[in-house]
């Protein structure tokens, strides 16, 4: 498109005739465009600013000639681009001025107003391409009326400028132009800028944003080529350090329609921010609008084109802009420079006096550019003249460039591509100490004052530095904010939150909220063994193995450790259950050893009696083991000590349950039984028993002993401090070998259940057989289903019940003979029952 307009510009610029064997005319067909200012000289420089901001549109029919563009008033002077005219000016003057700089060679200006319109910059520049004599002779080719352009302020003009400079190789420097679509060496070979791209701006905006954690953010830009590049950068930057877009508006100074969408649109959002990639004119347009409409309290976060803009400062606009936040061009005084502005200027250079009406061209100049007349000895916005020294260095780069080509004794090609090659190797630093250069894209580095609206002393508006940002610094020192100088609109010094969501607290984490940004989102807590210990947790993390969460769910803490302790209600109720049952085995044993020569003891196998008592007490014992923290050892001793002790209680029996058969069969004539199993025997039998059980009990401690095992599965809080079988097989072995001899002497106590009166001790070893075999077959599925610490507290309360049974079955009935039925404990009664039978 803007290849289209450039040639049909051309076209009525320019009309080639071309007659056969004649020699051809160059003429402009129309008026010429003459500059606002000009002066003439040896090199000539061309400028391009927007020095009236409103102008009057003539009608685009096709029926007439188009009318110039005519500037309304001076309600329309853009006073800081009619201020960077004066400093281009400003510039050339001292550098005419300096003997050693391009000595003999004087430098001219031609400056433009474009009004703020593309088709006025059309019409500039192919005015300061051609010049703007009637007629050249008999070629159009040639070199052009400038050498270099400076200019122009806004991204959208100057790309018109650059992509219609292109083609002739003239140099274009910008002072204001910060489209990072301009870095580009391809498109703009010839363009160079003395301020940085809005690759950097774009960039620290979002940087900014996220320092003082706003996550949820309103932007608006102007619809131009400026505001979309750079808006579109911030934005991805934003998404980057998770910011959070509630809108994206844009706007054009010539759609008042859309701009009140936009006011409406800030009216409505909840975003307590708002970025404004703004040019300067969009900038005061919305913010008349949200005067208009009294929508304050907003935070803006401002650009370089209007954060310090003389002209937004109103009376009300402090209102909507008070407590602003933005990147500003560095202030560089120049010295000088001040005075010309104020008055040097007016006397020198803009000569419009009643008494100067010599010529025509005078006279309708000044008459035209009277509202320009009204600035005299205005000086209010000098101070904030941050983008002067931007033009200077412009000026004077150009100058530089020209003077080391006039160095060369050889000079040959085309003076515009030389200059353009001089100027990518300037290097040289201005008088208050700046450097000046350019990198690959033709940009300078990027170096940006923190600015902030705030009230002075005196009621007026000032921008007040708060920090700065330099991207040539490394990553870590680029950022330096004061911020307890900031402050917050409204006249605040407490910082404006503008979220989503609020935070989420450590112990809780973010879910998103369905079809929304993911700065919204709602806190939920972590699930039992997960923790958030930070702010704002994307999601929980389980913690260790042995560790849980605390109720908080923020920190992770070590689990209860669990296991049957001697401390503990239950551990003490086994204990007392324990020792009770020691006691009764001592008392049976006492008494039965002041009672051993009484025909009750004697018949009922004293020996194996107190080898049984003693087994039983080992019994008793051994259900301690079970109690206390597991350690490698006690988890061998307890099992084993279960397994043997229980073996050799269970093979007393067995044996006394054979000498009562064999007893019997004893009595019957002609029998000699008894003979084959004595004493002698029944010590072999219990002791060959017992030994089966230990051969059992080292196979299993050789092969895979029992060992302790933090058993963390049952429960997720806690850990389970148990003895892990190390071999299932070994354990089942040894209770399985136990539960056989009981079955044994179980099926020979019920054989004998019937025998004469006074060996009616089989009765009770059936009965306290039945009753162990009743407790260990009801312990299976009980040890099996128990949790925790439960399982060894079954465990030890069959190891207790079936040798309480044992106790009170077998030797209970004989205690009651012998204390309360002495008379019973006879020979004579013993001998009277046989010979009764």
């Amino acid at each position: 498109m803007l290849s289209l307009i450039t040639g049909l510009v051309f076209i009525g610029f320019f009309a080639f005739q071309t007659v056969e064997e004649k020699a051809s005319l160059c003429q402009i067909l129309g008026s010429p465009e003459f500059p606002m200012m000009s002066k003439e000289g040896d090199v000539m420089i061309g400028g391009a600013f927007s020095i009236h901001s409103k102008i009057t549109s003539p009608s685009l029919v096709f029926t007439e000639k188009p009318k110039l563009y005519i500037s309304l008033s001076f309600l329309s002077v853009n006073l800081r681009e009619f201020r960077f005219a004066q400093t281009m000016i400003f510039a050339i003057e001292e550098i005419n001025k300096n003997s050693s700089l391009l000595r003999n060679v004087s430098i001219g200006y031609r400056i433009y107003d474009n009004c703020g319109s593309t088709l006025s910059s059309m019409r500039a520049v192919m005015a300061l391409i051609n010049g703007d004599e009637w007629m050249l002779g008999k070629s159009c080719s040639g070199q052009s009326a400038v050498h270099a352009i400076i200019g122009e302020s806004e991204s959208s003009s100057t790309i018109v400028l650059s992509q219609t400079t292109g083609p002739f190789k003239i140099p274009v420097i910008s002072h204001s132009a910060t489209c990072e679509c301009l870095s580009s060496r391809t498109e703009y070979p010839s363009f160079f800028r003395t301020i940085a791209s809005d690759f950097y701006q774009s960039r620290a905006l979002a940087q900014l944003v996220k320092h003082f954690g706003w996550t949820w953010v309103g932007a608006v830009n102007s619809d131009s080529d400026y505001g979309n590049n750079g808006m579109a950068i911030f934005l991805a930057a934003a998404q980057e350090e998770g910011v959070c877009v509630e809108y994206r508006e844009r706007f054009h100074r010539a759609e008042p329609e859309k701009l009140l969408k936009v006011v409406d649109v800030i009216r409505k959002s909840t975003a307590r921010v708002i970025v404004g990639f703004l040019a300067h004119v969009e900038m005061n347009n919305l913010l008349e609008q949200l005067s208009l409409h009294n929508i304050t309290g907003r935070q803006f976060i401002g650009v370089e084109a209007w954060i310090t803009a003389n002209s937004l400062v109103t009376p009300t606009s402090f209102a909507v802009l008070g407590g602003s936040l933005g990147f500003a061009v560095q202030k560089a005084n120049i010295s000088g420079m001040e005075d010309f502005l104020v008055k040097g200027f007016w006397e020198t250079e803009f000569q419009c006096k009643e008494a100067n009406q010599d010529s025509m061209i005078n006279t309708t100049f000044c008459k035209e550019n009277q509202d320009l007349m009204e600035l005299i000895d205005y000086d209010d916005d000098v101070a904030e003249l941050r983008y002067s020294s931007n033009i200077y260095k412009a000026v004077y780069a150009v100058a530089y460039s020209l003077h080391n080509i006039l160095k060369c004794s050889n000079i040959q090609g085309d003076i515009n591509i030389m200059v353009v090659e001089s100027l990518k190797q300037v290097n040289f630093t201005i008088k208050n100490g700046d450097r000046v250069w350019f990198d690959s894209t033709g940009a300078t580095a990027a170096r940006y004052e923190v600015v902030n609206w705030q009230h002075g002393p005196d009621g007026s508006v000032q921008f007040i530095p708060v920090g700065y940002y330099d991207a040539s610094l490394p990553p870590g020192q680029r950022f330096v904010l004061k911020t307890e100088a900031i402050v917050w609109p409204g006249g605040s010094k407490e910082l404006p939150v503008s979220v989503c969501s609020v935070s989420c607290h450590p112990g809780t984490h973010k879910v998103l909220q369905k079809g929304k940004p993911v700065c919204c989102y709602d806190c939920m807590p972590c699930a039992e063994g997960e923790i958030s210990n930070t702010t704002d947790s994307n999601d929980c993390k389980k913690c260790p193995g042995e560790y849980w969460s605390n109720q908080n769910r923020d920190a992770c803490i070590l689990k209860n450790v669990e296991f049957l302790s001697f401390t503990e209600f239950m551990g003490k109720i086994i204990v007392f259950f324990t020792f009770f049952g020691v006691l009764l085995n001592l008392i049976v044993a006492a008494l039965f050893l002041i009672k051993k020569d009484t025909p009750l003891i004697k018949a009922n196998n004293s020996e194996l009696s107190f080898l049984l008592l003693f087994s039983l007490t080992l019994c008793f014992l051994c259900s301690l083991t079970f109690i206390g923290q597991p350690s490698e050892w006690s988890c061998m001793l307890r099992h084993t000590a279960f397994g043997i002790t229980f073996v050799l209680c269970i093979s007393c029996i067995l044996g006394k349950t054979i000498v009562v058969l064999m007893a019997f069969k004893a009595t019957l004539p002609g029998s000699n039984v008894m003979k084959w199993f004595g004493p002698v025997q029944q010590r072999l039998s219990v002791l060959a028993f017992t030994l089966i059980q230990v051969l059992i009990c080292i196979l299993w401690l050789t092969i895979n002993p029992p060992f302790p095992y933090k058993n963390m599965n049952h429960y997720k809080e806690k850990i389970i401090l148990e003895c892990a079988l190390g071999s299932p097989v070994g354990f089942w072995a040894v209770l399985g070998y136990i539960g056989l001899l009981a079955m044994l002497c179980f099926v020979l106590a019920f054989l004998a259940r019937k025998l004469p009166d006074n060996f009616n001790e089989a009765k009770f070893i059936t009965f306290s057989m039945l009753i162990f075999c009743a407790v260990w077959l009801t312990f299976i599925p009980a040890y099996v289903s128990s949790p925790g610490k439960f399982t060894v507290a079954v465990e030890i309360f069959a190891i207790l019940a079936s040798s309480y049974g044992l106790l009170f079955c077998i030797f209970a009935p004989k205690c009651y003979i012998i204390v309360i039925k002495p008379e019973l404990n006879t020979k004579k009664h013993l001998m009277g029952k046989i010979q009764s039978k």
